[in-house]
Parts: structure tokens; sequence; C-alpha cells
């Protein structure tokens, strides 16, 4: 294809671009229409994959049957908070004393523009095997519905692929290149409802208590350990959210409480698996007490990991030729859009520091974007090389 040459882009200029887009999820703010105007010049052919709301983005520069590197980021951001406990204007874009500051700066369009630049610099001189995609949602922080799944169901039904992806999200605790993704945890949340017969206190015959057999089976769940950690992952983790009776009085005993618990599971289990045990669970508390306990599930993702290979050793030594840091193979963390592209291809992820996102005054080292340009650079030219 025709290839078009433009100048350099900043990834610093743009980032701070981007955090001026107010891009609440599920809101666009000018964010994706920014870069598809960025993109569309540097010779890639754009498509807008819009579905439920929600605005995504493709990009495509070269042939859909080369091999084809991928990138994977997000430009909505979760909501300011308080903007009154904020030093600066949170969709101002401010450099501070080595920092950019703004809703977004670090989680993550830091990291869309670092690729952004690098893939436009990348392009002007690519050799003709090379292809590049680019996929940004604005639904990540959301509910991530009609996110990357919109964009990977849109590549599927015309064709679309890539061989490997990179997810941009800040992947370091503390330092620059310290740590990349190679895989995540599943998640998943369990919501229970125990209903029993409502009575006065001082006739607990009267009357069927919900409040211990809850407490019980939230006990027992609590105690219970899921396993040992996996070669790949720590130990899986069951956490108690909320515990609640809704009744103010002392003198009545409720009809009905409520619990809910949110496991984060290695790749020694399926949520499916781990639906039946807690239902196995509730059944045989509310057999042996008389209380029903009902039982619902959300699924956010389940565990994966691509195993460590050419994919992780190629962002590893990217890292260390750019920074001489050679960042550590993890499984840690929350959830992110690689649940679903590690569907379609091998995915790792790699980015900035992460310390302050969502925060109040949620910053990024102004230096460390040109560096994971820098990295970037060299992951796809090296991928191709």
């Amino acid at each position: 294809m025709s290839q078009k040459r433009t100048a350099p882009i900043d990834p610093v200029a743009l980032t701070q671009d981007l955090v001026r887009c107010r891009s609440v999820t599920p809101d666009e703010g000018g964010a994706l229409v920014l870069l598809e105007g960025l993109l569309s010049d540097a010779g890639f052919a754009c498509t807008r994959i819009d579905r439920g709301g929600v605005s995504n983005l493709f990009a495509r520069w070269g042939s859909r049957n080369a091999r084809t590197l991928g990138f994977n980021g997000h430009t909505d951001v979760v909501p300011v908070g308080d903007a009154n406990a904020w030093t600066v204007d949170p969709f101002g874009a401010e450099k501070r004393d080595g920092y950019l500051y703004g809703r977004g700066a670090t989680d993550m369009k830091s990291g869309v523009a670092a690729w952004v630049a690098a893939a436009i610099d990348f392009v002007a001189d690519a050799p003709e095997n090379a292809s590049l995609v680019i996929t940004i949602t604005g639904d990540e922080e959301g509910d991530a519905t009609d996110g990357t799944t919109a964009i990977l169901d849109w590549m599927a039904q015309t064709g679309e692929k890539m061989d490997a992806c990179i997810v941009g999200e800040p992947t370091s605790p503390e330092e620059m290149g310290e740590m990349m993704k190679i895989g995540r945890r599943g998640s998943m949340t369990a919501y229970f409802t125990a209903r029993g017969v409502q009575g006065h206190a001082a006739y607990p015959h009267r009357a069927l208590n919900p409040v211990p057999a809850l407490a019980q089976l939230i006990a027992d769940l609590a105690g219970h350990e899921l396993d040992k950690g996996t070669d790949h992952f720590d130990a899986s983790t069951l956490a108690v959210t909320t515990f609640d009776t809704g009744n103010p009085a002392t003198n009545v005993i409720p009809a009905e409480c409520k619990a809910t618990v949110n496991i984060r599971f290695n790749d020694a289990h399926h949520s499916d698996d781990l639906i039946d045990w807690l239902r196995s669970k509730a059944t045989r508390i509310g057999e042996v007490t008389g209380v029903d306990i009902e039982m619902t599930t959300t699924v956010s993702g389940e565990s994966f990991v691509t195993p460590p290979g050419p994919l992780s050793e190629l962002v590893a030594t990217s890292v260390e030729a750019e920074i001489g840091r050679r960042p550590e193979a993890s499984t840690t963390g929350g959830t992110s859009d690689a649940r679903f592209v590690k569907d379609h291809c091998p995915v790792v992820e790699f980015g900035l520091v992460g310390k302050t996102m969502h925060q109040v005054d949620e910053r990024v080292e102004v230096a460390q974007i040109g560096q994971l340009k820098t990295i970037y650079s060299r992951i796809i030219g090296d991928y191709f090389a």
C-alpha cells in the first residue's frame, strides 16, 4: 500500500491532547476522533466500530495477509470523583515538576499516545511484509460488553486478524519497566440472599432467622483455601465484600439477609467449577438450617496465561535494551481487556507505572512517556526484523 510520510508525533503532546478529551466511560469525548485523524493521515485504514452506545476504533496499516502485530488500548477513563480534591484541572493536562497531570494520564492515554507515535514512525519506512493493527475502545473502564469484544466480533466477521498483541495497560508497580503481564486472574462475584421468617426477637422460636445461616455460609467460604498457587499464579483469593440485613430494629428478627463475595482465581479453576462449589455450599447450609439461600453470579473474565515464549521474550528484551531493566513476567493485578484478546491471539501487557491510576491528581512522569515510545518502537521493529 502507499505510504504517507508525516512528521513524528510527540507522545507527550498527544497524551496532553487526549487527556483534554473528557472521555469518561462511555463518552467518546473526541479522543477517538483525534486518533482516527492522526492515523488516517499516516496511511492507516480506520474503521469505527460503535456498538451499544460505545465508540471503538480499528486501524490497520498493511495487508491483512501479512504478519500482523496488534495493539489494544482504551481512551475511556473513570470519573474524576471530587473535583475540588484535585490540585489541577482533571482535564487540563498540566505539566508540573516533571509530571503530566490529568484523568487518564496513567490509565492509559499515555500508553495509547506512545504506541500511536511509535506506529506512525514505523510505517514511514516499514518493510512490505509488515502489518500493524491498532484497536482502541471506549468501554474498558465500564461494563466492557461493547468495547474490545465488539472490535473482536467485527474482526471475526470481516476476516481481520492479529498474530500477536500488546496491551498498553500500566503494568509496573513502582519503577518503569519492572513488570509485564503475561496473564491475569479470573474474576467473579457471587451474590447471596438468605430468606427466613420475620419475628419478634423475644420469641425466636416463632421466626426463622436467616442471619446465622448466611453468616455460617460466609464464614465457611472465607475460611476455605482455594489452592496454593500454580506455576504462573499466586493462590486464588475469596473476599467478603458486604454483609447486610438492612434491619434498623433491635427487637426484630429480619426475614432477609444478603452478602456478596468476590473471587480472584488462577488457572487451577474455571468459573463454572467455582459456581458449582459455591452453590453446593449454599445448598448444604440451607438444608441444615431450613433457610432458603439464593445465589446469583457474574463473571468478569476467566483466568488465562500466555506461557513465556517469543512474545514475552520480545517485550522483555526490548525493555532491557532501552532502559536497562528486564521486566518480571507477572499475572498479578485485576482484569484488563487482555482477557478478551487472549481468545484471538497471544497477548502480553506492558505499559507505564500505575501508582496513581484512578486516584485524585492522577499523573505520569513526562520522561516515562518518551521512554515508553522508544520501547514500543523497538518492539515493533524487532517483531518484523
